[in-house]
């Protein structure tokens, strides 16, 4: 078995190249410049005027209770111990949702420039950007309604074309 993993690598090495491919290396793009302190700090501002942290205020908590619940399903003689530690647990790692804002920092820091960044937070803080931040969860529930309400009319068609065409069939379904 050593012998054949040994292989393994040369023989996918002689096909690469066999194919004319070129080496990964050559073929990644080079690595983006790190944000500057700039983006990063207009990147945070833009993220709490987008109130960003309510959407994983509660991930802490959230991931304890998920956790102790598959514990639970696979360790019910342990469902006593498993509740009552996943307080103490949630308070140990509390603030680390944190890492998530920072992440979401970087993300925004890596796909927009600093002055796009800056522009952004000019537009938040405007008449319209106001308007923007107060109304868009708003919108989007209302989206998300529309296409929850579009789904189930729609999946009642595609039903009635699928009882249609088995009838044709001599199927009923």
């Amino acid at each position: 078995m050593k012998s054949v993993l040994k292989i393994v690598p040369a023989v996918c090495l002689a096909f690469v190249m066999a194919l004319g491919i070129a080496p990964v290396a050559a073929q990644q793009k080079a690595a983006p410049a790190a944000p500057t302190p700039g983006a990063i700090a207009a990147a945070k501002e833009i993220l709490q005027l987008k109130n960003a942290s309510a959407m994983y205020a509660g991930a802490v908590p959230g991931m304890v209770e998920k956790v102790k619940t598959t514990l639970i399903g696979q360790n019910l003689n342990y469902q006593k111990d498993l509740n009552e530690l996943a307080p103490v647990i949630a308070k140990q790692l509390a603030g680390r949702e944190s890492e998530i804002g920072e992440g979401m920092v970087g993300v925004y820091a890596g796909e927009f420039t600093e002055q796009e960044l800056k522009d952004l937070v000019t537009f938040y803080k405007s008449p319209l950007g106001q308007k923007l931040l107060t109304n868009e969860p708003k919108a989007i529930s209302l989206s998300m309604q529309v296409m929850n309400d579009w789904a189930r009319n729609f999946s009642e068609v595609v039903a009635s074309a699928f009882r249609a065409e088995m009838k044709k069939r001599g199927k009923e379904i």
